[in-house]
């Protein structure tokens, strides 16, 4: 039996799940990622998407870092989300959550982390935060 293919939801899918706005597109919204909850679809967020998530629940919609975090953080531990990197994502979102870093920063961060790389930055408070990661190992949690 052919496996059923990923979908890649994009900022608009998720923002209106999250936020539940709009009650139409809000429904169809939660029909696709109760599906993905169950594991009965499957689908990979990918990293510009979750930047601009977070943009938009921080800086449109004034969510709390910590509140548009978690919301992304429960949708990336749903079943059928399948990234490669949803350990990486789930740790920048935490890193987000916990420090005053930029989102595209926290991935950077944990991307060189777990791909033991050395963070390449003119930001001194970037390279802290990178350096204090490679300290304590690659996780947040």
């Amino acid at each position: 039996m052919k496996k059923p293919g990923k979908s890649l939801p994009d900022t608009n899918a998720i923002i209106r799940y999250l936020i539940r706005d709009e009650e139409p597109l809000y429904l169809k919204a939660k029909e696709f990622f109760d599906k993905v909850k169950n594991g009965s679809a499957r689908a990979v967020i990918i990293e510009s998407v979750l930047a601009e998530c977070i943009y938009v629940l921080t800086k449109i919609y004034k969510v709390p870092r910590n509140k548009a975090a978690e919301g992304l953080i429960d949708i990336l531990h749903y079943k059928g989300i399948t990234n490669s990197d949803q350990k990486e994502l789930i740790n920048a979102l935490t890193l987000f959550s916990e420090r005053n870093v930029d989102i595209v920063d926290c991935i950077l961060c944990m991307k060189a982390s777990s791909a033991e790389a050395c963070l390449f930055s003119f930001d001194n408070d970037l390279n802290k935060v990178s350096a204090s990661l490679q300290s304590r190992g690659r996780e947040i949690r």
